[in-house]
């Protein structure tokens, strides 16, 4: 499919698609740097924060700093934060604080490229994003679980994709406890009255849903490095030597194939770290989250592969982070195909397609159940249907059918040129489709719109026949979905005449009903359509 040139595609469609989630950005508000000085105890849940942000304002006239917190409420069983004090250059601020929303009044409206700090005291229990439990050994840990909108449960933040920072936890808590981070351990020392302080600086800027937190009594393993850059284990000191042996691969080859294909690995370290507060993993930058119940000491294809799209994250929802909710495909449906992307580098071509086939199942499976949900959502409310198996999965093959349309060294080249662009910054959809379509010199607009932007799915029954006369295969194929969609779709087509002799053709699919006539020299054996799966779809082709 390298050489496909998208010639059918070319009937613009009088759609402009413009979407946005509903969350109240502010445009003119630029946080730079939050510095978290949080208190934990053994005694109580509650915990105790002082956060210190650094802002920019990239625009005049701000009169209120808004920030999400969610405030302690009976309907949260008292459980929230409560506010004690706002302050800016030593000077109180008033401000309000209901529901989930905390406003600073600014003493005077804002100044273009103004840079202000601001302190805020808060202090109570997690109603969620911080767990605060015992772990399947019994023992009390701290883990965060921010995604992908609960940061805003216990830290004072922009808790939206769209405003990235840096972040510092300076974290005091009783001296059994160690303490993993985003970033670089800058300061561990034990206290007089039996805490230790523990302070992490995360220099590069993150979304808020990627601030991480783990505090435990942990076993760590310094495994390696990368590029200067440690790689570290973080396990439940229990679980010592199960987890550092299921963790001590394939992480460094990771790191390796996707700086030589994607980009330079953005942050200062990367940890893998068991915890309590995710059921599968959690991408944080730079600290990556599993479960406690990954760390089993056998290397397992399961958890393998959690680890390789953890990590896969690091570049794609991490480092390019997707401008707003309605585009999380971004992240993780490119996580989800650079994850087999690699397993094809490292374990062959047959695990790819492997992995390529189960997550079409999946997609058929779910489109069965939804057959109007489409990938790029329309401002999206309801933060529980921020993800769904079509996210990932057909999210992925929309990426591999991409790879086909446009050819291996184009795809890459177009990957590397949004990566470069949009590094520890935010993108689009429209965004990537720019530096795709501008690699590969070809419009992608219509492909975009109908895998992304409508529901649907392709399905087609064929047949051909040979004319011995006139040495003539015809093929013909109709689109029998009856979701009301139609699909634009350049599709391969293999001629064989023996076990060991075949011909590659190239058809486009444009109309519902369609046919093809190629010349042979002999009658066939078979025709095969899509033989080399780039296409997502169900098919028949039989002979007539």
């Amino acid at each position: 499919m390298k050489n496909w040139i998208l010639c059918g595609l070319l009937l613009s469609l009088s759609l402009s698609f413009s979407h946005a989630d509903t969350y109240p950005k502010n445009p003119k508000v630029d946080v730079l740097n939050y510095a978290f000085r949080i208190e934990l105890f053994d005694t109580t849940d509650e915990i105790k924060c002082t956060v210190t942000i650094d802002v920019r304002y990239v625009g005049e006239g701000v009169k209120f700093l808004r920030l999400d917190l969610v405030k302690a409420s009976a309907a949260l069983a008292n459980k929230g934060m409560t506010v004690s004090g706002v302050s800016s250059e030593g000077e109180s601020l008033s401000y309000t604080h209901d529901n989930e929303e905390l406003k600073i009044k600014l003493p005077v409206a804002s100044q273009l490229n103004q840079r202000s700090q601001y302190t805020i005291t808060y202090s109570g229990v997690p109603a969620t994003g911080l767990k605060i439990a015992n772990n399947k050994h019994g023992d009390r840990t701290f883990f965060s679980d921010n995604w992908p909108d609960k940061g805003r449960n216990w830290l004072a933040i922009v808790d939206h994709p769209s405003d990235k920072a840096m972040c510092e936890f300076i974290v005091t808590a009783p001296s059994h406890y160690q303490v993993v981070s985003n970033g670089l351990k800058v300061e561990e020392s034990d206290l007089s009255n039996g805490n230790r302080i523990t302070h992490w600086k995360q220099s590069v800027p993150i979304a808020s849903w990627l601030y991480v937190l783990g505090v435990a009594r942990f076993a760590v393993q310094y495994v390696d490095e990368y590029d200067h850059k440690p790689i570290e284990t973080w396990v439940y000191y229990q679980d010592r030597d199960a987890g550092f042996y299921d963790f001590a691969e394939p992480t460094k080859k990771v790191l390796e194939f996707y700086s030589d294909y994607i980009g330079p690995f953005a942050y200062e370290k990367l940890a893998n770290i068991q915890s309590n507060s995710v059921s599968g993993g959690m991408e944080a930058a730079s600290a990556i989250l599993y479960s406690e119940t990954s760390v089993v000491g056998d290397k397992n294809e399961r958890w393998r592969n959690v680890v390789i799209h953890e990590i896969a994250h690091q570049w794609f929802g991490n480092a390019v982070t997707e401008s707003d909710w309605d585009d999380v495909w971004l992240s993780e449906g490119f996580a989800t195909y650079f994850t087999l992307l690699f397993i094809e580098h490292e374990y062959g071509h047959d695990e790819f397609m492997k992995g390529l086939a189960a997550s079409k199942k999946r997609v058929t499976t779910y489109y069965t159940q939804h057959p109007d949900y489409r990938i790029i959502h329309d401002n999206l409310t309801d933060m529980s249907q921020v993800t769904s198996s079509q996210t990932y999965q057909k999210g992925s093959w929309i990426l591999h059918m991409l790879r086909g349309i446009v050819g291996e060294d184009v795809f890459w080249r177009g990957i590397q040129s949004y990566y470069k662009k949009y590094q520890n910054l935010n993108a689009t959809t429209s965004d990537f489709r720019r530096e795709m379509e501008e690699a590969s010199g070809k419009d992608l607009k219509i492909f975009f719109d109908q895998w992304l932007y409508k529901p649907g799915a392709l399905t087609l029954n064929g047949t051909w026949n040979y004319h011995a006369k006139k040495k003539e295969v015809t093929i013909q194929l109709k689109q029998t979905q009856t979701d009301g969609s139609m699909f634009n779709m350049p599709i391969e087509v293999a001629i064989h005449y023996s076990q060991d002799k075949r011909v590659m053709k190239q058809i486009l699919l444009s109309e519902k009903s369609n046919t093809f006539t190629f010349a042979v020299e002999v009658e066939p054996t078979q025709v095969i359509l899509d033989p080399n799966s780039w296409v997502l779809m169900e098919a028949t082709l039989i002979k007539k």
